[in-house]
């Protein structure tokens, strides 16, 4: 098994034409700043590693980051890094486009050796944690079952716009479950997990994925 660092992750999510952040990897302080100002400051900053699979949890994770903080922020974190998890394979760090405002959606893949791939989706964030309100099928998913399932989660009504609140592109999420079903057939994959999926009513782009193939 192949873990996938979030960067290379993406990169099979793009070749299946889901949108993803505008990223890159640094290896110094310098290109780090160099890649925030080609995107855009304020930046996110994730660690770059195949053995820290939750970021946040070790203080890989910092968002907001303004063009005069992004060198001190990469030395930060490497540093950090290096105290939290000795020893770990650090590729760089990610800086990453802010992601824009909307709705947190997960979206999971998982290969069962008796079944096959299950696809998964439901609302991310807190709400994945909490409540649990996900919907399933096995793969593969047309556009149908892509939109029975975003359907059938208690959260749906957010989705639909509530209070005022403009509807989420319903069709932009079903494309990525489409997307992401049509993974399981062409690539070796055991596990995806897209969390989150940031989704308004202008469509939808993957923030954060990790995978694990064969």
């Amino acid at each position: 098994m192949k873990v996938l660092t979030e960067h290379v992750a993406k990169k099979l999510l793009s070749k299946y034409g889901i949108p993803v952040t505008k990223e890159n990897i640094a290896l110094s302080a310098d290109e780090a700043l160099a890649i925030a100002l080609d995107i855009g400051t304020p930046v996110a900053m994730k660690i770059s590693s195949p053995d820290i699979p939750h970021k946040s949890d070790v203080g890989g994770v910092v968002l907001n980051i303004e063009r005069e903080y992004v060198r001190p922020a990469y030395d930060k974190m490497i540093s950090q890094i290096r105290r939290a998890v000795p020893g770990a394979n650090i590729e760089g760090i990610l800086v990453q486009q802010m992601a824009p405002p909307g709705h947190e959606i997960i979206v999971g893949l998982k290969k069962d050796a008796q079944f096959g791939h299950a696809l998964m989706f439901g609302l991310g964030g807190i709400f994945v944690e909490v409540y649990r309100d996900v919907s399933f099928r096995v793969t593969p998913v047309g556009r149908k079952e892509a939109l029975e399932m975003i359907s059938e989660i208690k959260g749906y009504p957010i989705l639909k716009g509530i209070r005022g609140k403009k509807p989420a592109d319903i069709d932009s999420i079903a494309r990525v479950l489409v997307s992401v079903s049509d993974m399981a057939e062409k690539e070796n994959i055991v596990e995806l997990d897209i969390n989150p999926l940031i989704v308004n009513e202008s469509g939808a782009v993957a923030v954060d994925a990790r995978a694990m193939v064969e």
